[in-house]
């Protein structure tokens, strides 16, 4: 099994699986979704909130917003030492203080503050509620290391994957340009008046060449290759989700070997 890096960003990240099975490519998304711990805020205990929005709006929130994780300093609350009773290593608490506001103004997320500096908003101007004049916003959150599969805000990034298409373009094609112009994704080109390959991984296996072709140009998939593309949500960066997905997958394997 290989895997070939084809296009890394900060926000994006999209690769090629080579060698390997569906079986594979699907537990290998499915743990990034289910089992790939991140930080988010479990509960919220309020001082006051004399905005439009009741506790619990602001609360459900609060659990949305992704925060910085660091998976070396933290353990799961189920494995912490402490029973998941609550201590430094399985949570950090937070807290924000809004008070004496002259004229309407939103409180951001950047105006929370934990414990912990390493744990922070990914996205410092995302908003939590409105303030009028005179009023007030006070509470005290707690973080803890949680998986996507107990709540969606556990959930580090959104990945999905699709077969390597395989095109074969037959001989003697009297329309390369009209099969070129009907790709809605832009696969081929027209080189020296003959069709050409110009970026395979766009391909979806649509139809629409093979139907301009009547049947010269052939589409296949290879069963033991998969192209994905994961957007974190910025919990974590893609090199470090991916790595700890294939560590938990080799840890569950293991278990599963010497419980056998």
């Amino acid at each position: 099994m290989k895997i070939e890096i084809l296009e890394k960003k900060k926000n994006r990240l999209s690769f090629l699986l080579k060698d390997s099975s569906v079986h594979f490519a699907n537990a290998l998304r499915r743990t990034i979704i289910n089992e790939v711990p991140t930080m988010a805020i479990e509960d919220v205990e309020f001082r006051k909130n004399s905005s439009a929005l009741y506790d619990e709006m602001v609360a459900h929130r609060l659990g949305l917003i992704p925060l910085k994780t660091d998976l070396k300093s933290y353990e799961l609350p189920a494995e912490c030492s402490c029973k998941a009773e609550g201590c430094a290593k399985c949570q950090v608490v937070g807290s924000l203080k809004v008070k004496d506001v002259k004229a309407p103004r939103m409180v951001l997320a950047s105006e929370m503050k934990f414990k912990d500096p390493a744990i922070k908003p990914v996205y410092q101007d995302m908003p939590i509620v409105l303030l009028l004049k005179n009023q007030e916003l006070e509470f005290e959150a707690t973080a803890v290391l949680g998986k996507g599969k107990e709540h969606s805000k556990w959930i580090p990034a959104h990945i999905f994957y699709k077969y390597l298409p395989n095109i074969e373009i037959g001989k003697d094609i009297e329309n390369p340009e009209e099969i070129a112009a009907v790709c809605p994704v832009d696969v081929f080109e027209v080189k020296s008046k003959k069709l050409a390959i110009k970026d395979l991984y766009a391909c979806h296996l649509c139809g629409a060449c093979v139907d301009a072709s009547e049947g010269k140009v052939k589409l296949n998939e290879k069963d033991t290759d998969f192209i994905f593309y994961m957007e974190p949500f910025g919990q974590l960066d893609s090199e470090e989700i991916v790595n700890k997905a294939i560590d938990i997958i080799d840890s569950q394997l293991d278990e599963l070997d010497s419980q056998l």
